[in-house]
């Protein structure tokens, strides 16, 4: 899939959508020194931010890569060919196989990014902080709460090293997102008393499978389907949107409660992942969110967010209505590129951004939705934390690998 088309342009279609940098304007000067990229896992979306970290700094070059398929790399620096001498990776800086990432983070870098499946996450954050290196790695960053202590405890290690971390949230670096909440933490539509966030969209891609391809690389190829890749779509995707009422609430939920199911997409091509998703969250205070997302053709599409105040409600996105009604209006930077320009400003100017805990806790929110729906029990954010769950796939190779079974609500054990 060529940079993750279907997605961010789905995005970008329901809302045009910007950013604002979350570094003063005057911090936005000429790059003084060159900064060398590493791109760790060369898919689409890899592609794509490879792409968005050359526009953004013209210091910037990508100087080695790693994935697992030799041809997803070649097809990733084909993609990347008219960058001309800002891609700069000779063939003794293409690295292949299970160990790639750690080729990559050595090969001389001062950036990583890290857009492998989601189940990888953890491990190479950890290994690029552990070797000093600032990241910028794409959402979500784990798929199970082991994953997310991991991401934790080396976002804590980034911090002590004073080394950069943006996540690809995108929607905390849109101008038309930054604004409103402002407007909404000083008080324009008073207290949150409910919030509602949906991605409701149809199918998305598979590849097949080839006959040479073991079970092991079929499930990576199409990762999206195995919850131990990406963690299901709720944490996958519907992160987005989570993420922005943790955003506004500046805070995570203490508990939730919901369900899914798979009534659509129920060919083992699909794996074991649902195709929707309905939880209510609560937070602290007692507001209550309404969450759902949705992966079927042939329905409704939403994607957005919501917030009710006793003062007024608010799209997140750009407008207010009530006692302080307001709309976004200005330019609208493309913020795919202002994540990125807000790293690199970030590393230049010796204070370094780090969003590694409020995107592992957005990450784990939704992965506490998704262990609500799939065993039918109310989950405390401290059960989910704590929870001794892993998806990770120790020993990893080619070869067999089982499906795991879809779960079954008021059957699926807790871990």
């Amino acid at each position: 899939m060529n940079r993750e088309i279907s997605r961010r342009e789905f995005v970008r279609g329901a809302a045009t959508v910007a950013a604002l940098s979350v570094i003063p304007l005057g911090v936005h000067a000429q790059p003084t020194s060159q900064l060398k990229v590493g791109l760790i896992g060369s898919g689409g979306r890899g592609t794509g931010a490879a792409r968005d970290i050359i526009e953004a700094d013209s210091g910037t070059i990508i100087w080695s890569v790693g994935d697992l398929f030799a041809d997803r790399m070649r097809g990733a620096l084909g993609n990347l060919a008219d960058l001309g001498a800002r891609v700069n990776v000779p063939a003794s800086r293409q690295f292949v196989g299970f160990d790639a990432y750690k080729q990559v983070i050595n090969s001389g870098v001062d950036i990583v990014i890290l857009a492998a499946p989601p189940g990888f996450r953890p491990e190479h954050f950890k290994a690029a902080v552990e070797a000093g290196k600032h990241v910028f790695m794409e959402k979500p960053v784990a798929v199970c709460p082991t994953g997310v202590r991991m991401v934790l405890a080396a976002s804590e290690m980034a911090a002590q090293k004073k080394l950069g971390v943006v996540a690809g949230t995108q929607r905390r670096h849109q101008r038309s997102y930054l604004e409103t909440m402002k407007r909404v933490h000083d008080g324009a539509i008073g207290k949150i008393a409910s919030a509602q966030c949906y991605w409701n969209q149809g199918g998305l891609w598979h590849h097949g499978r080839k006959p040479e391809w073991s079970d092991t690389e079929y499930q990576i190829r199409n990762w999206l389907y195995f919850a131990w890749l990406s963690g299901d779509h709720i944490v996958e995707q519907h992160i987005h949107n989570i993420d922005v009422i943790n955003w506004a609430m500046n805070g995570h939920p203490v508990k939730c409660i919901g369900s899914g199911g798979r009534q659509a997409r129920t060919d083992e091509k699909y794996g074991h992942i649902y195709d929707h998703f309905t939880i209510e969250y609560e937070y602290a205070d007692g507001m209550r969110m309404l969450s759902t997302c949705r992966q079927i053709d042939n329905c409704a599409s939403r994607v957005s967010e919501f917030l009710i105040g006793d003062k007024g409600v608010c799209d997140p996105g750009g407008s207010i209505r009530g006692e302080n009604s307001w709309r976004f209006q200005g330019d609208n930077p493309n913020p795919y590129v202002q994540e990125h320009k807000d790293l690199v400003a970030s590393i230049r100017s010796g204070s370094p951004l780090n969003e590694g805990r409020t995107v592992a806790e957005s990450t784990l929110t939704a992965i506490m939705g998704r262990m609500a729906a799939y065993t039918g029990k109310e989950i405390a954010w401290e059960q989910a934390l704590n929870s001794k769950l892993d998806l990770t796939k120790n020993g990893l190779a080619f070869g067999p690998m089982p499906v795991e079974a879809v779960a079954i609500p008021g059957v699926t054990q807790l871990t």
